[in-house]
């Protein structure tokens, strides 16, 4: 062990991902979540191109395919459910539309969370309240009560996070909502779906279904173009009305789905919305994942980023002695150009969703040759070094040090 100790903020997919990579580079990793256990369900992530690589070399790709949806492709219909389109998952090598990759938030965070679990220590039910930082480390004081020190601390809390406000200023500074609402939650499968994920598009509006590994349930999704968000990410009950009032009139199915709302185990709503950042770390303070430079659910680019920054970000800092600066900087650098094109992405697929104006001229047609240089820098677009000479223990995070669970209240 290289004696670093490193604090972790959040449990989802970053911060188990980093947990795994810092571990196997000889780090002592503490991950705070303050949820008390793990999440589980939430709307469906992928991973392509250069993303798979990582998910090979962390040891995990049997077990990342075997908790994927196994959807075989996506129809999107119109109000009759008439198919208007089909996309396959094994299109474009499995990078298409419907990525082979295709696996549960809550399912990938389990994959995750079960590989780092013997390996590092794990905080559930608490958060960090304070941070000072110095020279020479981190002075951390716990919502639990708990003061430790640690050498580095990462915050992997998500788009709303909680780190990056408390180090870097407020969320307004940092969060760009794009002019849509997403919602997902799951339903009884009353809907005859079978591997195959269904979409139907209005006019700014949509409503989904897709298929889960439990057959007797599906996952429904719904979006709506809003030009500003204001309800509270945590007031489950304002959502659910906002969601009714929006998509109320809406055809096909969705007065069906919507119909499963309050008795739903589930739900979630928040606003598409990318994070922007001219520097990811402060001190001895780092950002990863959606807390750094979330590119929103539309750009399909998130769990990528994630996976491939958690790998970038512990390779660097080891590769750099675990100074922060120079670590960090590094970090950055590779992985700017990649962030950008996914947030590109997540860009122009809102924009697509958006509902004309009566006297709007039909768009021009988009430059095909542009536009797939950008989806491949958004799918392979970053260099993935070998780290030779780096401290690798070339083994699955948890065989090397055993650590704790703690669950508070």
């Amino acid at each position: 062990m290289s004696g670093i100790r490193v604090l972790v903020a959040g449990a989802s997919i970053a911060g188990p991902a980093l947990a795994h990579w810092l571990h196997r580079r000889g780090a002592e990793v503490t991950v705070v979540e303050r949820a008390p256990e793990l999440r589980p369900g939430g709307q469906a992530v992928d991973a392509r191109g250069v993303a798979k690589e990582v998910i090979r070399r962390m040891g995990l790709d049997a077990a990342v395919r075997a908790a994927c949806t196994d959807t075989a492709g996506a129809y999107t219909v119109d109000a009759d459910g008439t198919v208007l389109e089909t996309f396959r998952a094994d299109d474009h090598g499995g990078d298409g539309y419907i990525a082979e990759i295709e696996i549960l938030r809550g399912d990938l965070s389990r994959v995750l969370y079960d590989d780092t679990r013997d390996g590092v220590e794990y905080v559930f039910g608490d958060r960090i309240a304070a941070l000072t930082q110095d020279a020479d480390g981190v002075d951390v004081t716990f919502a639990g009560g708990d003061r430790r020190r640690f050498d580095l601390v990462v915050g992997a809390d998500g788009l709303h996070s909680a780190l990056r406000e408390m180090v870097f200023g407020p969320r307004e500074q940092f969060i760009r909502h794009l002019g849509m609402v997403l919602a997902f939650y799951s339903v009884p499968n009353e809907f005859g779906l079978d591997r195959w994920l269904i979409d139907y598009q209005g006019a700014g509006r949509s409503a989904g279904l897709r298929p889960l590994h439990d057959a007797a349930r599906a996952m429904a999704m719904l979006s709506f173009t809003a030009a500003d968000f204001d309800v509270d990410h945590r007031d489950v009950e304002a959502q659910k009305r906002l969601l009714r009032e929006q998509m109320t009139g809406l055809g096909w199915l969705t007065p069906q789905i919507l119909a499963h709302l309050d008795d739903t185990p589930d739900f979630y709503l928040d606003q598409v919305a990318q994070v922007a950042m001219d520097r990811w770390s402060s001190g001895r303070v780092g950002l990863l994942g959606d807390a750094a430079f979330s590119p929103s659910p539309m750009s399909g680019g998130g769990t990528g980023l994630a996976l491939v920054g958690a790998y970038l970000l512990a390779g660097e800092l080891a590769a750099a002695g675990w100074d922060p600066e120079a670590g960090f900087a590094g970090y950055e650098a590779r992985m700017r150009s990649f962030v950008e094109a996914n947030q590109e992405i997540g860009r122009m697929h809102v924009q697509s969703r958006e509902a004309p104006a009566p006297d709007t001229q039909p768009s021009p047609e988009p430059d095909m040759e542009a536009l797939m240089e950008l989806v491949e820098r958004a799918i392979n677009g970053v260099e993935l070094p070998d780290y030779a000479g780096v401290p690798d223990s070339g083994a699955p995070a948890g065989s090397a040090w055993t650590g704790v669970d703690r669950a508070r209240a």
